[in-house]
């Protein structure tokens, strides 16, 4: 179904059965160092998530390559049974060998994506998956749409729910979109870089979730644009009383009403103050100055 926003705008709904704050939280950062193994202080991290949901969060993206497996048993761990209205994005298709990003690779062959989706849906501890994401468009092993066709058997199968993609190129969202139902695609867009607006243009078009990842960073993207984002961020932020990462947030959620930004944070601080950018009100003009920080491809 079309995404729609509700009210103020600061909710939006990604399928019949998938309403959200426009807000999530990203969960990624709650893992070791490059993404490896558990959060040094996981009572920490378990606290984060407990208080974040108290303070509004109720749509947390995740995925089975986080730890690999730590940050989706983490989150069962620190908010299972669940609340009412919590909702859980997490993904399918990376492996890593190691410490190393180099180690990381694509697998989508049938077998095992459905493992990945089984023993994600164990590991949260539901029967079934709200969002699923084929984590990457890269794998070669099988061709991109016999992988999505094993995502379109598990949501037959009632495994998981909804589909979405990430790291997918515009042909292969349109390749997806002919075999099954995708209702959300991400992708690095945020004020200095805009790798996926072509991506965001397509969601806007078929009525999708457009979840971009990086969503508050500031130094994405070749110079000028991370000096010129702070030049042209400052006085907006100062005249909202706002940081400039709230600022940041508010842009992409005024720039379409599609946008379902994840930013990640270890800080509860910075975590209230992302739930908070939800209400700040851009102006016309304001927006503009903003999105003409950097050309979109």
């Amino acid at each position: 179904m079309p995404v729609e926003t509700h009210g103020k705008g600061n909710r939006i709904t990604v399928a019949e059965d998938l309403a959200v704050g426009r807000v999530g939280y990203g969960a990624m950062l709650l893992t070791g160092p490059q993404v490896w193994g558990e959060y040094p202080d996981r009572e920490g991290a378990a606290a984060l998530l407990r208080e974040g949901v108290e303070a509004g969060v109720d749509f947390i993206d995740t995925a089975d390559v986080y730890g690999p497996h730590t940050n989706e048993i983490l989150i069962h761990d620190a908010l299972h049974p669940y609340p009412k209205g919590l909702r859980i994005a997490t993904k399918g298709g990376f492996v890593r060998g190691g410490f190393d990003y180099a180690t990381l690779d694509a697998v989508g062959n049938a077998n095992y994506l459905s493992q990945s989706a089984h023993m994600s849906a164990r590991r949260l501890g539901v029967e079934a998956i709200d969002l699923y994401y084929l984590h990457s468009g890269r794998a070669t092993d099988v061709p991109f749409e016999e992988q999505v066709g094993t995502l379109a058997d598990l949501r037959q199968q009632g495994l998981i729910r909804h589909i979405g993609l990430s790291n997918v190129t515009l042909e292969q969202l349109r390749i997806a979109q002919g075999i099954a139902e995708i209702v959300a695609v991400t992708a690095l867009y945020n004020v200095t870089m805009r790798a996926g607006a072509d991506l965001l243009r397509a969601a806007e078009q078929d009525g999708i979730a457009f979840s971009p990842w990086h969503p508050v960073t500031l130094t994405d993207g070749p110079a000028p644009g991370p000096e010129k984002a702070r030049e042209v961020l400052a006085p907006i932020a100062a005249r909202h009383e706002a940081t400039l990462q709230q600022i940041a947030l508010a842009w992409h959620l005024h720039r379409s009403p599609i946008s379902l930004p994840i930013p990640g944070t270890t800080s509860l601080v910075h975590l209230r103050e992302n739930l908070a950018a939800q209400s700040i009100r851009l102006s016309d003009e304001e927006v503009a100055g903003i999105t003409a920080i950097t050309a979109e491809p």
